[in-house]
């Protein structure tokens, strides 16, 4: 790969976009990403200046009042609301109209929501859990985004409804603790009423709402009801979590359903992971005036132990429990193991990640006094000193490891099993952290339990963190900072405190504990952006293209022949028999079909290829794959989108005999009348008809204004063409069409790639001569012929489509002027071929339209050729 910088697509982008707008759309991610920390930034500075009174002794002795009846209804409250969270599944696949079994929906919908409530952000999220165990289960991308779409869309409209019609009854009440009138309130909240209501009246049946050219479906009237309901108890229930776990106080459980709403929707909307510290300053603000601030912070904490915590233990005992191989000889505990196996990086890397985080806190939080005297009896002061001091340093590795064991990788599982067992030895050396050490523990028995899960041998070191994860530490910085100066703001702060070494003085202990992990948090961060910057990419050489053309002539996938154009790069499996051919636009590293080789090459694979263009500071693109390749794209991270239909002949049924085929019948008649020959020149004779077949093909350009297209397409190249038998048409001794036949020595597959007419060639040719073709291959024993993809055919049109459907069965049916869509359908169904979904696969955080119109001016040659044809 050449390392020559490619400044010549930031070019274009400044200039198609503007200077401002070029800048804005290359750098949208990290401009979201920095926004999100100064959010926490300022929610963080407030809630130090709204605990000004609080001390951190109180807030421990506050945790330690709570009382047992309080601790198990909030355990009840839990379960109820993350039973009424797997509805959300149900009622979405019941209104998509698919069916699974409970069990799979269950754990599913559970794994997801206790991994998106902990972590809430990118690779971590929800919707990648549902998209790594649904599409295991035989859904379609198109019937996951809708799954998520419906929850998302239920919980946003039940939560907005929940707080208002609360808000409705304690306007009063909740008025005087914010300062706005309670009329104010009431008013707002029947506006946004009103609004649901407009919404529910106008989907009653189910009917098609239409904003301009944008149309949505929406559910019917028992969906929304049914659906709202389940959305209420779960609200209700998750409030009653907190509000059991809070102190007796004058606010009623009506009025603090309001604030826990509003509280989770401000959370949600700050895009600050897991809505941290923004639920707790609003959750403050708000019953600070009538609840002890110390007993409302020792509450939230435990709120956020039993809610979010012991959930993500649960999902990992029974994904564990799967693993155990005295479960696996039933049918069903297999069928459940498999989706387990799914899921369970996802979970062991967001419970790493609390752990890290954990270790991290618990370095500026103090020992307990009776555990530091018993220490001190024992245990040196160095020793203790060095384990808090690495103990802090070690949670921050496991939280950059925890994104590589999500990733399946080997050498992540390595660093965690040790760091964890370090860091279990250190937790009770430096205090006696029982707490501590069980959850490590219990990390361990995870890790060992799933160790054949992570088998992909990448390298853990050489991976840049994404800017996800960037945030998520500056986040957790930010998070120990506030919680140091919280602990310790009656310490009056000196420089001998950094040089201080005693067993009651703590303060410096934490000083050093933060400034370690702000020095490796800078040193990874800094590692991970200084990445290489996006290079150009050389075409593959001459050895290469070799062994993969030696690959492509063992697997039947036809069009795999357009890696002899040698205008895309090539990546090889560690093996060296299966390969990637791609290419690259603007940022985009977009990888042309399935990839190439034996099934079992593939996963790591398109790992590797994800990898290494988010290594180059690329996005990763898969263009026009398979439904087969859906699950490795989601266990990626990446998110499918439909770009079609591919139409494909069985050639053991294709003859031109019955009613069905009777216009291509009179078709081929009428041009053997015309006198147009047909005959099938092999490679090693194409030679001799080369200079023809150019003419034509340079007349063909000509009459139809086009310049060569690539990538996805080949060019007359002469090489090319030579490779490949070539079906000519000829009239009167002179060639007046032709096609060059792709096909590969296992005779599974064939296809036509360059198709170029006379403008003299007789009306019908093509047709003749794809008939002819097909014959040709039916009769050299050939099971099926690829006649190419019909672009946005076949978008859904039912309920709740996705936008991504929408707008593509739009354009199909509209676009015309643009491009012959519904033509190219209707041509290629006139040999009635089985269709077949192709999609579109990128980044999670990427734009689907980006993606697209990236591959479009890599196959057009930029804008002009796109514009040109």
């Amino acid at each position: 790969m050449s390392s020559q910088i490619d400044l010549e697509d930031a070019d274009e982008e400044l200039v198609e976009h503007g200077w401002l707008g070029g800048i804005l759309r290359r750098y949208k991610t990290q401009l979201l990403a920095l926004g999100s920390v100064i959010v926490f930034g300022l929610v963080a500075l407030a809630i130090f200046h709204l605990t000004t009174e609080v001390r951190y002794d109180d807030v421990v002795l506050a945790l330690s009042e709570t009382k047992y009846s309080s601790i198990l209804l909030a355990l009840l409250f839990t379960g109820l609301s993350f039973f009424a969270l797997v509805f959300y599944d149900v009622n979405a696949l019941e209104f998509i109209d698919k069916k699974l079994p409970f069990p799979h929906v269950a754990l599913t919908a559970f794994s997801a929501y206790a991994v998106g409530n902990t972590a809430g952000f990118g690779a971590l999220s929800a919707g990648a859990i549902r998209y790594r165990a649904y599409s295991r289960l035989g859904l379609t991308p198109e019937d996951i985004t809708r799954v998520i779409a419906f929850v998302t869309l239920s919980f946003g409209l039940g939560l907005a409804a929940v707080g208002s019609i609360a808000l409705l009854v304690i306007a009063d009440e909740m008025g005087p603790l914010i300062g706005i009138d309670g009329i104010w309130l009431r008013l707002m909240a029947g506006v946004i009423l009103s609004i649901l209501a407009v919404l529910l009246f106008m989907g009653r049946g189910g009917r098609e709402i239409a904003i301009g050219s944008f149309s949505l479906r929406l559910p019917d009237s028992r969906t929304w009801s049914r659906q709202f309901l389940v959305t209420a108890f779960d609200i209700a229930a998750s409030a009653s979590v907190l509000y059991v776990l809070l102190p007796d106080s004058s606010i009623g459980w009506p009025g603090f359903l309001a604030v826990y709403a509003i509280a989770v929707g401000l959370g949600v909307l700050s895009h600050v992971p897991a809505g941290l510290g923004v639920f707790e300053t609003v959750i403050i603000a708000w019953l600070g005036n009538a609840v002890n601030v110390d007993a409302v912070l020792g509450s939230l904490v435990l709120y956020r132990v039993i809610y979010h915590v012991i959930p993500l233990v649960i999902a990992i005992l029974a994904v564990a429990a799967t693993e155990l191989r005295r479960f696996v000889d039933h049918p069903a505990a297999s069928s459940v193991r498999r989706i387990g196996g799914r899921l369970m990086p996802q979970l062991l890397s967001t419970f790493a990640l609390l752990l890290g985080v954990m270790l991290i806190f618990s370095s500026v939080t103090p020992t307990p006094d009776s555990n530091l005297e018993f220490l001190s009896d024992y245990v040196p002061l160095s020793i203790i000193e060095s384990a808090h001091f690495l103990s802090s340093l070690l949670g921050l590795v496991m939280v950059v490891a925890a994104r590589g064991l999500g990733q399946r990788l080997d050498g992540a599982w390595w660093v965690l099993v040790c760091s964890a067992l370090l860091a279990l030895t250190l937790s009770l050396l430096k205090a006696i952290a029982v707490v501590e050490a069980a959850f490590l523990l219990f990390l361990i028995f995870g890790l060992v339990v799933s160790r054949r899960l992570f088998n992909r041998p990448a390298s853990l070191f050489n991976q840049a963190l994404t800017t996800g994860w960037l945030t998520a530490i500056a986040v957790i910085c930010i998070c120990a900072v506030v919680i140091l100066f919280f602990v310790y703001r009656d310490v009056e702060y000196s420089n001998q405190l950094w040089w201080q070494f005693e067993f009651a003085d703590e303060a410096p202990r934490g000083l050093r504990a933060v400034l370690g992990i702000s020095i490796l948090s800078a040193a990874i961060a800094t590692f991970s952006l200084l990445r290489p910057a996006t290079a150009r990419l050389a075409p593959a050489s001459d050895d290469a293209i070799e062994r993969a053309v030696a690959i492509v002539e063992k697997h039947g996938v036809a069009d795999a022949n357009l890696v002899r154009m040698r205008d895309k790069s090539i990546m090889f499996s560690e093996r060296g028999d299966a390969f990637i051919m791609y290419g690259k636009r603007g940022r985009s590293w977009i990888a042309l079909f399935d990839p190439i080789g034996p099934r079992y090459a593939l996963p790591d694979l398109v790992w590797r290829f994800v990898e290494t263009a988010r290594a180059a500071g690329c996005r990763a693109v898969f263009y026009q794959i398979s439904p087969a390749m859906l699950p490795s794209c989601a266990d990626a991270g990446l998110r499918a989108f439909k770009l079609g239909e591919l139409a494909v002949v069985n050639l053991s049924q294709f003859e031109l005999k019955g009613g069905k085929w009777a216009n291509l019948r009179q078709t081929a008649s009428r041009a053997v009348r015309d006198g147009l020959e047909f005959a099938v020149i092999e490679p090693k004779d194409v030679a001799s008809v080369i200079d023809e077949l150019a003419a034509v093909s340079e007349s063909w350009l000509d009459d139809h204004n086009a310049k060569e297209k690539g990538f996805s397409l080949g060019a007359f190249d002469p090489d090319y063409v030579l490779s490949q038998p070539v079906g000519v048409l000829k009239k009167d001794g002179k060639i007046v069409a032709f096609a060059n036949i792709l096909v590969t020595e296992t005779h599974e597959e064939g296809s036509v790639d360059l198709m170029r007419f006379s403008p003299d060639a007789p009306k019908g040719a093509m047709d003749f001569l794809f008939v002819q073709i097909l014959d040709h291959l039916r009769n050299a024993g050939f099971q099926r012929f690829n006649l190419g993809m019909a672009p946005l055919s076949g978008m859904s049109k039912r309920e709740s489509a996705p936008v991504w459907d929408r707008v593509g069965g739009t354009v199909f049916e509209h676009g015309e002027r643009f491009y012959n869509f519904k033509g190219l359908r209707a041509f290629k169904a006139k040999f009635h071929p089985d269709w077949h979904p192709r999609y579109l696969a990128v980044s999670g955080g990427v734009s689907p339209m980006i993606a697209l119109m990236d591959a479009t001016f890599l196959i057009g040659g930029g804008l002009r050729g796109v514009v040109r044809k």
